[in-house]
């Protein structure tokens, strides 16, 4: 199924936030989000490589420079660039996925446009980054340990060893093997998988566990999805929708685990017949892990239950998760979210950032670059063999 009319939307709003410093995460200015943001520029830019569209490739190139020209002398990358050149490099923490996206974006690239230029240019930007995250993993032992606020979902309950943070590094560090005759890329990827392996899936006994308080924890973890994160203190037991997408979509799990994660996508999507929640259950008010949530935010409290990340519905995820099923050959269940994404990117003012998680109702930003982002990834992935070039390794 291609909607043509959605899809020519998405790709306008694209043309509209394209500016000569690169993507805004929105056309309007809300929140700061009028501005070039490492992880939101590089997915827009790559929804934008995907398309083929020759002015979005090269707002994708100016994105790309935008970003890696102003990565911090210690290696981490900005949160966003304003269009007056001022950096920020995060709030409260940084942003520990930030180095891994700007790594994907120029692999991107230069994988999809057979342009070897930036990723020759860059080289030393790519050295810090990875560089940053080896010292972010504080033990050796090949995870990165991610501050509460340090990755998308910054105003969310999580921190430790958090999955989603691990799969961009591996994600980052397998397309640098593409591109490299260090073989010390393909080495690295291949421990991190071998950790994500041992430690975000039940297994009896847990052999190989990252540390023994994980082997009684994790007890308590799910058997229908790859576990959330883990820290001292305890596990996330929650599904989140992006770290399982991408765990589908690098090939981190057998046969079996695979069938299990899409089988739960499948419950989840066969709920309600709509987009799958970025993190679910959703917390309660009267939930124990609403006391870490309540406080965490910036300018104004959006997690109530159902809303933004708790529970929320968000586009740019789901696009992602169409390509994951459609891999798997999920067709149908890629289909029906497909339709979805194109349903609730029409609503009110086009593309809102994220939906309530019972009503569908708008509760973002709206004219949200990344939510157009996440249509064009999707359809491309149903129709495009360049998609899975970006997970072929």
């Amino acid at each position: 199924m291609f909607d043509s009319q959605s899809y020519q939307q998405a790709l306008n709003l694209l043309h509209k936030a394209s500016t000569p410093f690169g993507f805004v995460a929105a056309v309007q200015e809300h929140d700061n989000y009028k501005r070039v943001w490492t992880r939101d520029g590089v997915i827009t830019s790559i929804a934008a490589l995907l398309s083929g569209d020759k002015k979005l490739i090269e707002t994708a190139k100016i994105t790309i420079e935008t970003l890696l020209n102003n990565q911090h002398k210690n290696g981490y990358m900005p949160s966003n660039v304003s269009e007056d050149g001022s950096v920020s490099y995060g709030g409260t923490s940084g942003r520990a996925d930030n180095p891994s996206w700007a790594v994907i974006g120029l692999g991107v690239y230069t994988l999809l446009t057979d342009d070897k230029s930036l990723w020759d240019k860059y080289q030393p930007e790519v050295s810090k980054c990875f560089a940053v995250l080896e010292a972010w993993e504080f033990n050796g032992k090949h995870l990165i340990y991610v501050p509460q606020s340090g990755d998308w979902a910054d105003e969310y309950i999580q921190h430790g060893y958090v999955l989603f943070d691990q799969l961009l590094r591996l994600w980052a560090l397998r397309l640098a093997s593409k591109f490299t005759q260090n073989k010390s890329c393909e080495d690295k990827a291949a421990q991190i998988t071998s950790s994500i392996q041992s430690n975000y899936w039940k297994a009896d006994g847990q052999p190989n566990a990252y540390a023994p308080n994980l082997v009684h924890q994790l007890k308590d973890a799910s058997s229908d999805f790859w576990l959330m994160g883990f820290n001292p203190a305890r596990i996330y037991n929650y599904f989140d929708l992006q770290a399982n997408t991408f765990a589908l979509l690098l090939g981190i799990g057998n046969t079996s685990q695979n069938d299990t994660v899409a089988n739960y996508m499948l419950h989840l999507h066969d709920k309600r017949q709509s987009l799958l929640p970025s993190f679910y259950p959703t917390i309660e008010a009267s939930d124990a892990d609403m006391n870490d949530l309540k406080n965490n935010y910036a300018y104004n409290f959006r997690n109530k239950p159902n809303f933004f990340h708790n529970g929320g519905l968000w586009p740019v995820w789901n696009g992602w998760a169409v390509g994951a099923l459609k891999m798997q050959g999920k067709d149908e269940l890629a289909q029906s979210l497909l339709k979805a994404i194109h349903q609730s990117n029409a609503k009110d003012d086009l593309f809102n950032e994220c939906f309530h998680g019972k009503t569908d109702k708008p509760c973002g930003v709206p004219n949200c670059t990344w939510s157009a982002a996440g249509a064009i990834i999707a359809e491309q992935a149903m129709i495009n063999n360049d998609f899975k070039k970006l997970f072929k390794f």
